[in-house]
């Protein structure tokens, strides 16, 4: 069963050229990946097409009026996950991508202006998600940001699915450097063990510069490097004791 996806944004030409690109449009053509685009101004009840007003209690800016929001939802979308695209909202990660990537039917509301009306939050979301500590002109873009996190890992998107377990942040930390042909550009080699042939040398070279680089780029995530060691040492059946 395709995950169907139902965006509710003020500007649905936005998400035109995102979903006709790369996997998100093969996605789409072979029905791995429903996604349906809805203007919010069509749930307004004026002649102009109202969907936002000033803020009760004063402020800059305009607030997203509930009405239509909760119109929209309750009619196109009435069993999804609901997510508001919001700074307020959870850190998104790869961890959850990938629980969103198990729901049946996503709901994105890409908020706008100064943000949606809090009623908004507090009775029609299922959660709020934000994909940094920084603002953006609206929720298209994060929105899109989701969308390709959890679609890559609707199984038989990727094709070589492989390569998603292996990747930054699958397994708390970064990936390894990575390097193709030519074997020699302007000087610079590739590593000699990556064409050495030696299959174990190759994955323990990896290890090593996966833990290099994330002490260096995110030492944040450098707590996970040993657990992730300890999981190879399990795998392998080493258990760092010789044996009697």
């Amino acid at each position: 069963m395709a995950l169907l996806i139902d965006i509710v944004t003020l500007f649905p030409d936005f998400f035109k050229s995102p979903l006709n690109e790369s996997l998100l449009k093969k996605a789409r053509e072979r029905g791995l990946v429903n996604v349906r685009v809805h203007n919010l101004r069509d749930w307004t009840r004026d002649r102009h097409r109202t969907a936002d007003d000033k803020p009760f209690g004063g402020g800059a800016g305009m607030v997203l009026k509930p009405e239509p929001i909760f119109e929209c939802v309750e009619e196109v979308a009435k069993d999804g996950w609901v997510v508001l695209l919001d700074p307020q909202g959870d850190p998104m990660s790869q961890k959850l991508a990938r629980q969103l990537a198990k729901k049946k039917h996503l709901v994105l509301i890409a908020g706008h202006y100064e943000g949606v009306d809090q009623r908004v939050k507090d009775h029609l979301v299922d959660q709020e998600i934000s994909v940094g500590d920084f603002i953006t002109m609206g929720g298209e873009a994060p929105a899109v940001c989701v969308i390709e996190a959890v679609v890559r890992l609707v199984p038989e998107v990727v094709g070589n699915e492989e390569s998603l377990a292996n990747e930054s942040f699958e397994h708390g930390v970064l990936e390894h450097p990575q390097y193709t042909r030519p074997r020699e550009y302007r000087g610079w080699k590739v590593p000699e063990v990556l064409v050495s042939g030696h299959h174990e040398e190759v994955k323990a070279w990896q290890r090593k510069m996966s833990a290099q680089v994330t002490k260096e780029k995110r030492p944040d995530l450098a707590v996970n490097l040993k657990n992730n060691s300890e999981k190879v040492r399990k795998t392998s059946g080493h258990s760092g004791r010789k044996n009697k």
